[in-house]
């Protein structure tokens, strides 16, 4: 009897210390998601009793311009955060897919993409440097010419938009359905790693390009080419996550000074919609099945981009 009653204290023991020691990992989980939501209903409730009526009026009014793109633009800043932080990829082939299906010259597609992801790249950036997850080597070699690619290919499209702005639109809808297709194929990839020697300022050159001329694309093209040839993903991702943010800040700035730049509403609606899921991207992504999460997405993309092609050709 001795025994059985000390085998049910041992294990309520067990119990209390399991419970003692998860409790603080939980609390330590979450904590910074309640946090940051706290903050924004508060600075959202601020808000609210300092400004009028009449004032809000005003700016629902101009916040709904253009078909509300606003909007459309917080919608698909929260989707392309959740895609991008499940699969470390994927947020300019989205936010492009859409702004091509809503119409949008290519030049403000992509000069408002890398306006608003200059502020979300450097939060990543900012992330991965206090988790040690760069390796300063790479992301030098990555950042560089990744840069003088993405300035590269923004003068392009500028040019191009002048010269041709109708062939614009269906060649960017064509390089989205291949990225389409390239998400939706990692959903059935080899587990087999094949390692190969990779030219780094050549690949980064080329990821800078396409970003920048085709809306986005570094995520699947270079970090993809990383992971793939065996590299490991943490230090990958990081030192990619730097890079981006200074091709990115490059992109942007060519925009702004070469005239690109004009839809303040696309951006501000990326910047919010993106702002506000990411305290929130970790804990909902870790529940999200990836595999399904690449098919779904990699259709989607590739839907949308066939009827922007037709849509293009046809008119």
């Amino acid at each position: 009897m001795e025994n059985i009653m000390d085998k049910k204290m041992a294990e309520m023991l067990n119990d209390e210390t399991a419970v003692s020691l998860e409790t603080p990992i939980l609390k330590n989980k979450y904590r910074k998601i309640w946090i940051g939501l706290g903050v924004f209903l508060a600075l959202a409730i601020i808000f609210s009793l300092f400004v009028s009526g009449g004032t809000f009026e005003i700016i629902s009014s101009k916040l709904s311009e253009d078909n509300n793109i606003f909007y459309w633009m917080v919608l698909t800043g929260v989707c392309a955060e959740v895609v991008a932080g499940s699969m470390g990829m994927g947020y300019g082939v989205i936010c492009t897919t859409v702004l091509l299906i809503l119409n949008i010259p290519p030049v403000s597609i992509s000069a408002s993409i890398h306006s608003a992801e200059t502020f979300t790249s450097a939060a990543g950036a900012m992330s991965h440097y206090k988790y040690g997850n760069i390796n300063w080597k790479l992301a030098k070699s990555l950042a560089i010419p990744g840069a003088i690619g993405a300035i590269v290919g923004a003068m392009a499209l500028i040019l191009v938009h002048h010269k041709s702005p109708a062939f614009i639109k269906p060649m960017m809808a064509l390089y989205t359905f291949y990225l389409g297709v390239k998400i939706l194929s990692s959903a059935f990839k080899s587990e087999t790693v094949e390692k190969k020697a990779i030219n780094i300022p050549v690949l980064a050159f080329i990821g800078g390009f396409i970003d920048s001329f085709g809306g986005g694309g570094w995520g699947p093209l270079v970090t993809g080419t990383f992971i793939k040839n065996g590299r490991t993903p943490r230090y990958v991702i990081g030192s990619s996550s730097f890079a981006k943010f200074v091709l990115t800040f490059a992109s942007a700035f060519t925009f702004i000074v070469g005239g690109g730049f004009g839809h303040w509403k696309i951006v501000a609606g990326l910047l919010i919609g993106g702002v506000v899921t990411a305290p929130l991207s970790a804990m909902l992504t870790t529940k999200l099945p990836t595999k399904k999460m690449f098919i779904a997405v990699g259709m989607v993309v590739i839907m949308c981009s066939m009827i922007t092609f037709f849509r293009a050709i046809l008119k």
